[in-house]
């Protein structure tokens, strides 16, 4: 595990590496670990250092829900323990199948609901950071202004401490930044899909944490065989390799990845001890 830490809000330290519970559920779609596992896992990543979990109230298919099982297997939760959660278009995990014009998540008496359905299913008072996850309607017709105060609000009534910010655009940074202190923005980002380097660069700047998700995904097959000559040089797995490539990227970039396997919980983890050369991080471009 690696001893780096970030100040997620400026007052809450968290390891580099932490846990994305969304994979526990099998949501929205896939398979999905037995119940005894995933709170095995949950555990497992407390001990190995985790105290960063990211998931949410709509992470739920089949009667399987993450916080649920967070609660289950952490509650009461250790002091350190950081769990982000996220809201935003979904107001329940099954209204991912539902046309755009159905969704309807946004609207501030859903944006309370999805507050208060984190709260309850996680047993807590106060929420440490709440992402506001954008993009999935029509970007036109649905600016981020009015959620993001909406969730200000909420955080001014006590029931949030920090806010982020998800799948955002680099126009939507600057505005919503205008709008409320931002703990944190949660993009897709990954050694093969690096659109949002300038965006990285100016959270770093500001001192707010980059949290990508699907970070060992997706790779073309140049990317693909450099990875394997890094991980070979180094004896660790490929996977292993584009998590430390991203801890590498820069200071403030918090990772997430999540899995249904305690094996890859613990290679997940251990990538925080691996350190690239700069003939690694050359070759890897």
């Amino acid at each position: 595990m690696t001893t780096e830490r970030w100040a997620l809000g400026g007052d809450l330290s968290v390891a580099r590496i932490g846990y994305g519970a969304m994979k526990l559920t099998g949501w929205p779609k896939g398979e999905r670990p037995t119940r005894d596992t995933a709170l095995a896992i949950l555990r497992r990543a407390v001990e190995l250092g985790v105290n960063h979990i990211d998931t949410s109230h709509y992470y739920s298919r089949d009667g399987v829900a993450a916080n649920e099982l967070i609660r289950e297997a952490l509650h009461p939760y250790p002091d350190d323990l950081v769990i982000v959660t996220k809201v935003g278009a979904l107001v329940e995990g099954s209204d991912v199948a539902l046309p755009a014009a159905e969704k309807t998540g946004l609207t501030p008496d859903n944006l309370r609901r999805g507050i208060e359905a984190n709260l309850r299913s996680l047993g807590l008072d106060r929420l440490d950071v709440v992402n506001l996850r954008m993009g999935d309607l029509d970007r036109t017709q649905t600016p981020l202004a009015a959620p993001l105060e909406t969730l200000l609000a909420l955080r001014e009534e006590g029931l949030i401490r920090h806010l982020g910010i998800s799948n955002v655009t680099a126009a939507e940074f600057d505005e919503a930044r205008k709008i409320a202190p931002i703990a944190c923005v949660q993009n897709l980002y990954n050694l093969a899909q690096r659109d949002d380097d300038p965006l990285i660069d100016a959270c770093a700047e500001a001192g707010i944490a980059y949290v990508p998700f699907f970070p060992v995904g997706g790779f073309r097959p140049l990317t693909a065989e450099r990875l394997d000559a890094v991980a070979a040089r180094h004896g660790a797995t490929v996977p292993q390799v584009a998590l430390a490539w991203l801890l590498a990227r820069s200071p403030n970039t918090l990772l997430i990845p999540g899995t249904g396997s305690l094996g890859h919980l613990e290679e997940n983890v251990a990538a925080g001890a691996l350190r690239l050369s700069a003939q690694d991080i050359a070759e890897l471009g």
